[in-house]
């Protein structure tokens, strides 16, 4: 599960969406299209049309893993913070309802607006 108390992910990377979405595969709901994945050394997030999906792989031998799903029905705000000439790593937050703020940091190269405008197409409709 996404800790709470931290309620960051750091230094996430581009990924593979069609990667990311075999890890997510056994819980997309039909027609629940997987739009991009990101990822750090061992945990995923996924950005479906539906949710963010975090992956937490526990134990030595990754087999053992654990979902939290984060609807965009549930977004009450988010912002994005860009890459710039010197710092080149960009940042997203979101709050959700009921849960509160949840912190996503990409490397350089995520497109965070992009993202940003992803999720106010789905959390904004």
């Amino acid at each position: 599960m996404i800790d709470f108390n931290q309620n960051t992910f750091f230094k996430l990377k581009t990924a593979d969406a069609e990667k990311g979405k075999k890890v997510v595969e056994e819980l997309l709901i039909p027609e629940e299209q997987v739009l991009s994945a990101y990822r750090d050394v061992r945990d995923w997030v996924i950005f479906t049309d539906r949710r963010i999906v975090s992956v937490n792989v526990e134990s030595l031998t990754g087999k053992k893993k654990n979902f939290t799903s984060l609807p965009y029905s549930t977004v009450s705000a988010f912002s994005v913070e860009t890459a710039g000439v010197l710092d080149v790593d960009s940042r997203m937050e979101l709050w959700f309802s009921g849960l509160g703020r949840v912190r996503f940091e990409f490397t350089g190269g995520s497109d965070t607006v992009a993202i940003s405008r992803m999720i106010a197409r789905y959390a904004l409709a």
